[in-house]
């Protein structure tokens, strides 16, 4: 049987080390990090997400801002909150619930967060420096979480073959990029792979974010494969299940995380991270003008 990879013990671990970082940032500078939350319209799921978001941060010391706006918000006035949060010196990251609203031009609201805020690395400035291997870029937290992940457990990814199942801009690319920068072969299948199979059994380490309940079933694994579950489906009957049949799977897979319990905690713990992150980055800019002008 496989070992699972409990993200909750994992994010608890990471979100003690978060606490302990935000009282030092307290102390030496007088920075209480900042995270400006914005809520459109009355999703449940996105209400959801947001609620565990600020409990989260009041977990660690962040201090949060919540935004909720009308789902018939029109762009231009979202674009003006977020240039006011930008210039609010006491907000250090940025998060838009997705998805928005149809009529709302999502590309347009995300590029207009600032990069130094942007602590969901949606960014094109993120985006492209998480390509480039630049060490200021917010990393998108879900792929962020999944390889904090495979460190936890001392799981080498350099020469591994490595196939991402799903190519979403917000998992499936970065998660691949991540991986190629730790010396991974990575493969990235979609909807339109053909015999997805085929390309799957390959994986020293599979990770699967496509969105469809149970699609990964055992005879599709490799015997002692790495297995990483982003996806999330509600089924008719109420209950949360994975990408991967979790049950089968195990069963020949080394490592495997479940559904709920697994990444999920994770891309929040992360989002943490980058908040913390950018108020660091803050406060030492800060204390370097400061010892400049003295």
């Amino acid at each position: 049987m496989a070992k699972v990879i409990d993200g909750n013990k994992v994010a608890a671990s990471i979100r003690a080390e978060c606490k302990k970082r935000v009282d030092a940032l307290k102390e030496n500078s007088g920075v209480t990090p900042g995270l400006a939350v914005i809520l459109v319209g009355e999703d449940p799921a996105s209400a959801v997400y947001v609620r565990n978001k600020i409990r989260a941060c009041d977990a660690v010391g962040i201090k949060s801002y919540t935004h909720r706006l009308e789902a018939d918000i029109k762009t231009e006035d979202l674009v003006v909150l977020i240039h006011q949060l930008n210039a609010d010196a006491g907000v250090h990251g940025i998060l838009v619930q997705l998805p928005l609203p149809k009529h709302i031009d999502m590309a347009r609201v995300l590029e207009t967060i600032s990069p130094d805020k942007d602590v969901d690395g949606f960014h094109l400035y993120n985006v492209g420096g998480l390509i480039l291997g630049k060490g200021d870029s917010f990393p998108p937290c879900t792929p962020y979480g999944v390889v904090k992940m495979l460190e936890s457990e001392d799981i080498d990814v350099e020469g591994q073959n490595v196939v991402v199942v799903g190519a979403s801009n917000i998992v499936g690319k970065p998660m691949a990029v991540m991986l190629m920068a730790k010396d991974a072969t990575v493969a990235i299948c979609h909807a339109k792979t053909r015999d997805l199979a085929q390309f799957t059994i390959l994986a020293d380490i599979l990770v699967v974010a496509a969105g469809v309940p149970n699609l990964i079933l055992p005879q599709m694994v490799k015997t002692g494969a790495v297995v990483i579950d982003v996806g999330i489906n509600r089924l008719p009957d109420g209950r949360l299940v994975g990408d991967v049949d979790f049950e089968g799977v195990s069963k020949k897979a080394s490592y495997i995380t479940p559904v709920p319990g697994g990444v999920g905690p994770m891309t929040v713990t992360m989002l943490l991270e980058n908040t913390i992150a950018s108020a660091e980055r803050t406060a030492a800019k800060t204390q370097k003008k400061t010892v400049a002008a003295s």
